[in-house]
């Protein structure tokens, strides 16, 4: 019997995410990487003065390292990046589900962050350094549409995309359906919100909570709207205010604890 078109291909996108690798680059994202022992590590390239710089990592992951001459760079990246003369080629970090990590252990009550199309690498990684300086749980994008594991989000991470979970769900909305059956309260920001986030979390800031970010501009799409508990915003001093998204994560997490 000939599998229905809609699973082969399922089993040809798992195939090819198989097979897909990252090059991490940068001294603070290589070493972290290979520092992790999650992390499936493939080939390391480093210019003599970065092996130097990296001695004890590369020696306690085990990797032998090639060296390139720092004018012919031999890693496939893209040449204008700012490599520090080492990149490491590493499969994506395989997380698990949503559930299993804002579950596990951590910081109570839990805090996640959601992305309602976040797609600059920059933001995302800015983000993921903010949620792990509050403590939270995890960061959730959308795989369609959300910034991918890349060596551009990993540099700006610096490090923290190595020990904060950064988790991509086909569906948002099922997503924030999937966190109320766990107890989250689900807060959209919106600028043009009535109340703030304090005011929404008022005699429940024991209750896990989810905060929802959408992209700088189109902000939340309708149905990410509809699916959160409230609508909030941060309390400017002045009469009007805007932060970048990844600032706006960060102020957000504060004002939840």
């Amino acid at each position: 019997m000939q599998k229905p078109k809609w699973v082969i291909e399922k089993e040809q996108a798992k195939r090819a995410a198989a097979q897909e690798t990252v090059w991490l680059f940068g001294l603070h994202a290589v070493r972290d990487a290979l520092m992790n022992p999650r992390r499936k590590r493939l080939r390391l390239v480093v210019t003599k003065n970065a092996e130097a710089k990296l001695a004890d990592a590369i020696a306690a992951s085990g990797m032998v390292p090639e060296i390139s001459d720092p004018r012919k760079f031999a890693a496939p990246i893209d040449p204008d990046s700012v490599h520090q003369g080492a990149a490491l080629e590493v499969k994506a970090l395989e997380w698990g589900t949503l559930t299993d990590v804002v579950m596990g252990p951590g910081i109570d009550p839990a805090r996640i962050i959601l992305l309602d199309r976040v797609t600059d690498p920059h933001n995302v990684g800015a983000i993921l350094r903010s949620a792990e300086v509050f403590g939270a749980r995890a960061v959730v994008g959308v795989q369609r549409h959300s910034a991918p594991e890349t060596g551009a989000l990993a540099k700006t991470a610096s490090g923290a995309l190595e020990r904060q979970p950064y988790i991509r769900v086909r569906n948002l909305a099922d997503a924030m359906e999937e966190l109320k059956q766990l107890g989250f309260i689900i807060l959209g920001l919106a600028g043009e919100a009535d109340q703030t986030i304090e005011a929404a979390l008022e005699g429940r800031k024991d209750r896990p909570v989810a905060l929802v970010l959408g992209a700088e501009g189109p902000g939340l799409r309708e149905k990410t709207r509809e699916t959160c508990d409230a609508l909030v915003r941060i309390d400017f001093a002045g009469g009007f205010g805007s932060l970048n998204v990844s600032n706006a994560a960060a102020v957000s997490l504060y004002a939840s604890r």
